[in-house]
């Protein structure tokens, strides 16, 4: 591994640095490669392809059996043997375990501050410099709190699947899944057939609103075909579905520290709120709970690119049909877009690649055909995620749900009550308004899991969320910070 600061020595020139090696940043970085470009990609895991394409760590892949867990291996190792092949040649530099926390415009491009944090507990700080940069950071799963999600055994589903795939682990014996959107589907199975009970998984939205959007449906069939699959799976596996439910609640058991063990579920009417008399109680020691998912712009505000709405609540990076953002060689694909699932992101990743290669003096032609091929699919994948968030849309009452007392920050245990009394009393309208007030969103998390929660508290219903501007993507140490600092004065 090189020292801090070696990789942007003059002696060692890069034209591009990706940052995310998921579907969209791999794709990207390859493209990238095949056309001439020198790269460095830079991910925070252990090993390339992201959450979607996780893998346990290097030392334990083969012990952990985890193919059955994935779609489109052949693409990830598609991608992965063109990189392994860069990487031979020296054109690829590929930083794994580097979180990077910052990134800075500078006349001749741009500078990106990481710390190497593969050699813990030491962090060391790295300074790449490349005319062009190309974000590829995902998203993170949206929460809805309710009255007891802050008890242990509570989870995201995005984090029930991490622990499946990166450790083979499986969080519980008796599991309630709930929120809405397609991605519950492939968490319940995977859970199932690794020998959870599944008692309940719990769709918000009705499956009738996909009927409103049948071009996107008839040009994805692939869709289709994927959940028919997890489909039978759920049904070998008698797991039920149950449509126009949430999870309203959760209560713990003091035997066991806690622990959540009763859920408590209803059914909804068309605007969110709990049909009366339709509450079930259902014993479980593990919840996963997922809403969708937030585009992580952290990278992407301070550099002043700019937004648009992504159509399910969210804002994203807004994007030409090159995957340009309005601020001149900055590029960004896959969920920074919107969230759109990993056929799109790949798509996009070689989309943006191709317009690397075209606005700088790149060796490689891309090829016409190919870059147009990718632009449809692009379309094609983009129409479908717009037909999926007006299906599974947030309902509009959720906090209909919320007791005053149910928290809604967790880091500063702030409650509902507060969020709600610092709109009526202080006519706070967004999720930045009620931080300065109550502290909401101050946390370790930085309002990354409560942020759009209180967004939709305090927020006009048609007003999508944005998340705030910070300096600082990932915490980092004094002296990693310091040493940053001199590295960077060392190779100006």
């Amino acid at each position: 591994m090189s020292e801090p600061g070696d990789l942007v020595a003059p002696s060692d020139p890069r034209d591009l640095v990706v940052v995310g090696a998921g579907p969209a940043g791999l794709a990207a970085a390859a493209t990238a490669l095949d056309g001439g470009l020198r790269v460095v990609l830079v991910d925070a895991g252990a090993a390339p392809g992201g959450q979607f394409w996780r893998h346990p760590p290097p030392h334990a892949q083969g012990t952990i059996p985890t193919a059955d867990l994935h779609h489109g291996l052949r693409t990830y190792r598609a991608l992965r043997a063109t990189l392994s092949a860069h990487e031979r040649t020296g054109r690829l530099t590929l930083l794994l375990n580097h979180h990077v926390w910052t990134t800075a415009r500078e006349e001749d491009g741009f500078t990106v501050h990481a710390v190497d944090r593969g050699r813990a507990p030491e962090e060391r700080a790295v300074v790449l410099r490349a005319p062009a940069l190309l974000v590829a950071t995902g998203a993170y799963d949206r929460q809805l709190p309710f009255p007891g999600w802050d008890l242990p055994g509570v989870l995201t589903v995005g984090g029930l699947q991490s622990l499946l795939k990166g450790g083979g682990v499986v969080a519980g014996r008796r599991v309630v899944l709930g929120g809405t959107g397609p991605f519950l589907l492939p968490v319940a199975a995977a859970l199932a057939a690794r020998g959870a009970e599944v008692v309940a998984v719990c769709e918000a939205a009705a499956p009738s609103a996909w009927l409103r959007h049948p071009v996107p449906l008839l040009r994805n069939p692939a869709k289709w075909a994927e959940a028919a699959r997890y489909a039978g799976t759920l049904a070998r596996h008698r797991v039920p579905v149950r449509t126009r439910t949430a999870i309203v609640g959760a209560e713990g058991e003091e035997e066991k520290a806690g622990r959540v063990a009763v859920v408590r579920t209803a059914s909804l009417d068309a605007d969110g709120c709990p049909l009366p008399g339709t509450e079930r109680r259902i014993e479980a020691d593990t919840v996963g709970v997922g809403w969708g998912f937030v585009p992580q712009l952290d990278l992407l505000l301070p550099l002043g690119c700019e937004l648009a709405d992504a159509g399910d609540g969210t804002m994203a990076a807004a994007v030409d049909d090159g995957q340009r953002t309005t601020v001149p060689g900055l590029y960004t694909a896959g969920e920074t877009c919107g969230v759109g699932g990993a056929a799109l992101a790949v798509s996009e990743g070689r989309v943006a690649a191709v317009s690397v290669l075209t606005d700088l003096p790149a060796p490689g032609r891309p090829n016409a055909r190919r870059t147009a091929a990718e632009r449809r699919a692009v379309a094609r994948h983009r129409s479908f995620a717009r037909a999926m968030a007006q299906a599974h849309p947030l309902p509009p009452a959720w906090p209909t749900w919320l007791t005053d007392d149910t928290p809604v920050c967790r880091c500063e245990e702030v409650t509902a009550g507060a969020v709600r009394s610092a709109r009526a009393d202080a006519a706070a309208s967004d999720h930045r308004q009620v931080k300065q007030l109550t502290r909401a969103g101050m946390g370790w998390c930085q309002g990354r899991m409560c942020g759009p929660a209180v967004h939709c508290l305090v927020s006009a219903r048609d007003q999508p969320y944005a998340p705030a501007e910070r300096l600082i993507a990932t915490p980092v140490t004094l002296g990693a910070l310091a040493d940053s600092g001199e590295s960077t004065s060392d190779h100006t």
